[in-house]
């Protein structure tokens, strides 16, 4: 049996059958440890695993040390699938195996290491990010998968609506001020910014990011990574950054004061500027900001739009089905039974999406673009709800409202859309 043919799970069942769970007990010292990662088992295990993960669509893949097993589980539209179990015995190997690999210490097992592995399968370029973290029981590691295929999305195959699409499409158009993305962690953000990037990606605009690391090289783009160890930081890149002479400046995260301080600064004197914030929606980034001590007519004067977004997954169209809306579809949905035309979907399961029922994820999206009302209400020091009312009534669609949409266009279920998004009415 080939390796295309075994899972993981397989072949550490295959190993330890063949007394081969024992590998690398004992290894200690660096040479010992790098002998033990260049063992043909280990090497064939790791090599099916990092295979078998691009193959699912795995964005992320978590190997983590326990009292009697290894578990090995593989993040898939935003879910976690447990994949296998090898024996304990064989998590150093692993390790060892992962560490060659990323070019890590492989004798350091008590500090957390960062690394980058670059692969190339059937012609695609697959970046790996490995983290190393020490546990209880072991080291536990995620690699995250960066495929840069993502970066041909265009902002209409995120899931936007062609009417926020121009929305977007004109503010990032503008030759300055500053554009926010929210949302929590794994919310796509990023993704979201790579997208609005390629498409202002041309020779006579100078492009600089700064991030915390850079995700993906993106060509005609000068990008620096931010290193906290030795006080590299998003306020000291952005400094370094408007003595390049950038038309678009895109900072990766607006964490505190001072970077959001000079990312206004950068605005205000002629620069498009993109960047994210950690808050639930788009009315959000204006309290956050305040929070975080800017001036209210600096936020009215800067800020063009805030786009706050979730990921929900979209249902596998080769076996989805349809059904009758149920009375709590209708109360999710907010809607009465002859306001629903058409049948919903819902997740069936068959080999295509692997059983799950889900085949990729699409956005939903919330945009608050900044207009006289609401930041005659900002400097006026409205709460929250003042502005999101006004917001709403110039045409703001709620996060809620958006996945509402989606679900009865078929793409998604009502599960999905409740999951991720809270109810604003």
């Amino acid at each position: 049996m080939s390796d295309a043919q075994l899972n993981v799970q397989a072949l550490a069942e295959a190993f330890a059958q063949a007394g081969q769970s024992a590998i690398g007990e004992g290894a200690k010292d660096s040479s010992s440890l790098v002998e033990l990662a260049s063992a043909a088992p280990v090497v064939r295990l790791v090599d099916v695993m990092l295979m078998e993960a691009v193959a699912r669509r795995a964005s992320d893949i978590h190997i983590e040390a326990f009292e009697r097993q290894v578990m090995i589980r593989y993040r898939i539209d935003g879910r976690c699938y447990q994949v296998a179990q090898p024996p304990k015995s064989l998590a150093l190997a692993i390790a060892s195996r992962i560490k060659v690999l990323s070019n890590l210490d492989v004798a350091e097992l008590r500090l957390p290491q960062d690394g980058r592995i670059l692969l190339t399968l059937h012609t695609r370029q697959i970046d790996l990010r490995v983290s190393t973290l020490p546990t209880m029981y072991g080291e536990s590691i995620v690699l995250r998968v960066l495929d840069k295929g993502a970066l041909e999305k265009t902002l209409g195959q995120l899931g936007m609506t062609p009417p926020m699409q121009q929305a977007i499409e004109r503010l990032i158009k503008l030759p300055h001020g500053l554009l926010l993305v929210t949302g929590p962690t794994g919310a796509g953000k990023t993704t979201t910014l790579y997208a609005c990037l390629s498409q202002l990606n041309t020779p006579e605009v100078k492009i600089i990011t700064t991030e915390d690391p850079v995700e993906y090289d993106l060509p005609g783009l000068v990008q620096v990574t931010v290193n906290p160890k030795i006080e590299l930081d998003f306020s000291m890149c952005l400094r370094a950054i408007l003595r390049h002479d950038p038309d678009i400046i895109m900072v990766g995260e607006i964490r505190d004061q001072p970077t959001a301080q000079i990312a206004i600064q950068a605005a205000l004197t002629g620069h498009s500027v993109f960047s994210t914030l950690h808050t639930n929606d788009a009315p959000g980034a204006v309290t956050r900001m305040l929070d975080m001590g800017i001036e209210s007519f600096l936020i009215t004067s800067t800020v063009t739009g805030v786009l706050a977004q979730r990921l929900v997954r979209s249902l596998c169209t080769q076996c989805r089905s349809s059904y009758e809306a149920t009375p709590d579809d209708l109360a999710a949905l907010r809607l009465t039974a002859d306001a629903v035309q058409q049948p919903l979907m819902r997740a069936v399961g068959c080999e295509v999406c692997n059983g799950i029922g889900y085949r990729g994820r699409c956005g939903l999206y919330e945009l608050l673009v900044m207009s006289d009302p609401l930041r005659l209400l900002i400097v006026g020091g409205a709460g929250m709800s003042e502005i999101r009312a006004t917001a709403r009534a110039e045409g703001m669609l709620t996060l809620r409202e958006d996945g509402i949409a989606k679900v009865l266009a078929g793409l998604t279920t009502v599960e999905e859309m409740v999951r991720e998004t809270q109810d604003d009415v």
